[in-house]
């Protein structure tokens, strides 16, 4: 079932759409063309009670606001830092806007995918239902070379997953690293924080950062930090032994362990004791951003409630950041001719 109601219109005029997408299996989720957006999860515990538990706002002012985290949208053209707002590609060097301290994050600023209104069309097919979103990012947008056109696939499977399918083309070289930035409290959104939800991680390995959150370029084992969650164990339980000094949680990328041949890998597993909810993240992207929402206290979410510090945990696969200045890394750069995909798939169940 695919439903459509109007969400109002941007400052700028646009329209925005919701669409209201339910599974049989009794999940239920929103999108809206602004930003590409997952608005909504709802998602029943262990007795079958639902809780949306995708943090959010009731109206598009929450969404156009200049504190709405990038609460479930799409992020790009880059998700994630680029050094210094800038990367030399094929000889020339590109200027973005740093919007995160001295560093460009998720894309730049106006004309960020984010904030972009993209064009939507629903799609049934078996066993399944979801959404379509197009955009074309100009060339020279936010400083990237190209134009880019990008196309975000939602469906929401009969047996609760949600997976998104990404694509994109562009006519000149340029870096492409696509991710969602949902928040997810499995207790519900603006239930209290994710400290106390259990982690697991595919993940032997991670990318150490500089103090503005840049990689180092080093890739670094996990084992004996607190940066190990091969084993679940509670994400607060050692905020206090990371360094250089105590932070307020975590916004770290993960290497996520793959098998030859094997299409989508399992990141990362998120479970909440209490309802018994457990969601698993699974990509083809060589990396996981894990960020516990450091940052959201004063953000007035859903039903008027206040997100607290670490009151939701995103789990952004995606390209590693900074990837255009780290040649080690896996290369972003997305040429003439090429395609860009990426899927991430999101399971919900119980336990």
């Amino acid at each position: 079932m695919i439903e459509q109601q109007d969400f109002g219109a941007t400052a700028q005029g646009e329209s925005v759409t919701r669409f209201t997408l339910a599974s049989p299996g009794g999940v239920a989720i929103q999108l809206i063309n602004r930003g590409a957006t997952l608005v909504a999860a709802d998602v029943p515990d262990r007795n079958g009670e639902p809780a949306d538990v995708v943090l959010g706002f009731d109206t598009l002012a929450g969404y156009e606001s200049g504190n709405n985290a990038y609460c479930g949208c799409t992020v790009g053209r880059y998700a994630n830092r680029i050094a210094g707002g800038r990367f030399s590609l094929d000889g020339v060097e590109y200027e973005l806007l740093a919007n995160n301290g001295p560093n460009a994050l998720h894309g730049g600023g106006a004309g960020s995918l984010n904030k972009a209104v993209w064009e939507a069309k629903p799609v049934d097919a078996p066993r399944a239902r979801g959404v379509v979103f197009r955009h074309k990012s100009p060339a020279g947008e936010e400083g990237y070379p190209g134009e880019l056109a990008v196309q975000v696939t939602y469906t929401l499977t009969d047996d609760n997953r949600v997976v998104i399918d990404y694509r994109a083309t562009s006519d000149a070289a340029t870096p492409v690293n696509l991710t969602n930035h949902a928040f997810f409290n499995l207790a519900g959104a603006g239930e209290g924080t994710i400290d106390q939800h259990l982690l697991r991680l595919n993940c032997d390995r991670y990318t150490p950062v500089d103090d503005t959150s840049i990689p180092t370029g080093e890739i670094a084992g996990v084992a004996g930090t607190p940066f190990d969650f091969r084993r679940p164990r509670p994400i607060g339980e050692r905020l206090a032994e990371l360094l250089p000094t105590p932070q307020r949680g975590y916004d770290h990328n993960f290497v996520v362990n793959q098998t030859p041949g094997e299409r989508l890998a399992l990141a990362a597993e998120l479970h909440e004791p209490v309802s018994g909810r457990l969601l698993k993240v699974s990509t083809t992207q060589p990396g996981v951003q894990v960020y516990s929402g450091n940052f959201l206290a004063e953000h007035l979410g859903k039903r008027g409630k206040a997100y607290a510090a670490r009151g939701g945990c995103c789990l952004e696969t995606q390209h590693f950041p900074d990837s255009p200045n780290q040649p080690a890394f896996p290369s972003s750069i997305l040429r003439p001719g090429e395609v860009y995909e990426h899927t991430c798939a999101y399971a919900f169940s119980v336990r």
